[in-house]
C-alpha cells in the first residue's frame, strides 16, 4: 500500500495502492511511513510519488465511504479527522518534501500534492483537480485554507469554484507545480530537488518552525497588520 525507501539523505514515499484512492487505511499508512522520516536525523527530504501508469492519487475512497460494514478501508467516523490532521503533518514536516505527481491527483490527492514544499508534474497527460464542487460536495474550511495558502488568486478560484483540471503543462504556468517534464525524467527530477535541499533538513527545529509561521497559529502571512508595521515594530 505505502512503500518508503531510502538513498543517502532522500526518503522516497511512494503510493502502491493501484489508484491510491483515500480511506482511513490509507492515511494511518502514510502516517506509519511519516514516523520513520521523522524519527531520522541530519540532513533529510523526501519525495512522495505513485506507483500506478495514469494515477498519483485518484481522492476519496468513495465506494468505501458508501459501503456499510467491515471494510479494508478501516473506522469510516475516524477518517475526516485523522485524515485532515496528516495532511497538516505533511505541510509543517520537519524536512524539504518534494511531490512528484506521476498522474491522476483529484480532490484528496491534490491536497496531499499541495502540502509538499515543491511540486513537479508528468506533462504528458493526468489532471491536477479539486473536482468536490462537481461531485456534489462542499469543501470544507480547512481544505480551502490550503488551497488558498499555495495558489494565487486566479487559480485559487478557477480550482475551488470551477474545478479547473489542470494538466501539467498548465499547472506549470499557473504556479501550482514548479515544473512540468516528461515522465521517464520525473522521479530523477524530484530526487535532484531532494539532493539539493536535503540540507535544510539537518535542522529540523528551524525549518519545521519556518513552516509553522507560515501555515501554523497565528501564521505570520495572516497578521491583520501590514508589512510596513510589523517592519517599524519588530522590536516589540
Amino acid at each position: 500500500m505505502i512503500q518508503l525507501t531510502r538513498t543517502d539523505d532522500i526518503f522516497v514515499l511512494t503510493l502502491d495502492d493501484g489508484e491510491n484512492r483515500w480511506n482511513t487505511t490509507f492515511v494511518r499508512a502514510v502516517a506509519d511511513a511519516l514516523d520513520e522520516v521523522e524519527a531520522s536525523s541530519g540532513p533529510a527530504a523526501l519525495v512522495t510519488t505513485g506507483s500506478h501508469p495514469k494515477f498519483f492519487s485518484n481522492g476519496l475512497d468513495l465506494d468505501w465511504r458508501g459501503s456499510e460494514g467491515p471494510h479494508p478501508g478501516g473506522d469510516r467516523e475516524a477518517f475526516g479527522e485523522e485524515f485532515m490532521t496528516l495532511m497538516g503533518r505533511i505541510i509543517t514536516l520537519p524536512v524539504p518534501t518534494i511531490c512528484a505527481i506521476n498522474g491522476h491527483a483529484f480532490g484528496a490527492g491534490f491536497m496531499m500534492a499541495l502540502c509538499h514544499d515543491v511540486r513537479l508534474m508528468r506533462s504528458d497527460r493526468g489532471f491536477a483537480c479539486a473536482n468536490e464542487v462537481e461531485i456534489g460536495m462542499v469543501i470544507p474550511d480547512a481544505e480551502l485554507a490550503l488551497f488558498k495558502h499555495k495558489l494565487p488568486a486566479n487559480v485559487f478560484f478557477e480550482t475551488v469554484q470551477l474545478a479547473r483540471r489542470w494538466t501539467g503543462p498548465e499547472a506549470e504556468s499557473a504556479g501550482i507545480v514548479s515544473a512540468a517534464c516528461d515522465l521517464p525524467d520525473l522521479l530523477d527530477q524530484a530526487m535532484t530537488k531532494a539532493g539539493a535541499l536535503a540540507h535544510l533538513g539537518k535542522n529540523r527545529k528551524v525549518y519545521g518552525t519556518m513552516k509553522e509561521r507560515l501555515f501554523g497559529t497565528n501564521a505570520s502571512i495572516q497578521q491583520v497588520h501590514g508589512a510596513a508595521h510589523l517592519l517599524k515594530n519588530a522590536h516589540h
